[in-house]
């Protein structure tokens, strides 16, 4: 077991984290994410670099304010054919967003980056490729109905764990970097470390 702040309000971080037996507790980083994802976008960053900005950004927020205690930060950016998609801020942005990805692929890139004491210990970068399936505007209008209070808050409007997975038709890569964590490397880090036993 670990004392780990994760930075982040993301319930199923947290549940993953804890799943794994890790004593963790959260702490929501108020940084402005946009801000930052916009002055990247404009420095032409690569989507990889934006994820890996924004993780860092709210790790190193909380680390600032919890001297001698591990801290995650998470973000995840999601890419299509070099376009951006943040979280709706409607069920209309939902449904163009959706609509645009239909029958194509695209990127989830997760990223994670521990601080302690105001300085990065390690990162990671993970990358899950997904397709869409050409589902109808009948199913995509019927399946924002159901979910959009439970998709409002997710990257692309859909969660795979929930009814999500049935807008896709492949998923290549890592189920955990679908959820917003790359767990498996860090769990292996922690491991190296001693933090948690192997």
């Amino acid at each position: 077991m670990t004392d780990l702040i994760l930075a982040s309000g993301s319930q199923i971080r947290a549940a993953l984290l804890r799943n794994a037996g890790l004593a963790i507790e959260t702490q929501p980083a108020r940084v402005d994410e946009e801000a930052i994802r916009a002055a990247l976008q404009a420095e032409g960053a690569s989507p990889r670099d934006i994820a890996d900005a924004l993780a860092e950004a709210k790790a190193a927020k909380v680390s600032a304010r919890h001297p001698g205690t591990m801290v995650l930060g998470a973000d995840q950016v999601l890419e299509c054919e070099g376009r951006l998609f943040s979280k709706p801020e409607s069920i209309e942005e939902a449904r163009a967003q959706l609509s645009d990805l239909r029958g194509r692929s695209h990127r989830l890139l997760s990223a994670a980056v521990v601080f302690r004491d105001g300085e990065p210990l390690w990162r990671h970068v993970g990358t899950v490729r997904l397709t869409m399936r050409s589902f109808s505007d009948d199913y995509l209008d019927a399946y924002l109905a159901r979910n959009w209070d439970s998709v409002r808050h997710s990257v692309g409007a859909y969660k795979l764990e929930e009814e999500g997975v049935r807008l896709m038709s492949r998923i290549e890569g890592d189920y955990f970097n679908v959820l917003g964590l790359p767990l498996l490397e860090l769990l292996t880090w922690l491991s190296v470390r001693g933090d948690i036993a192997s």
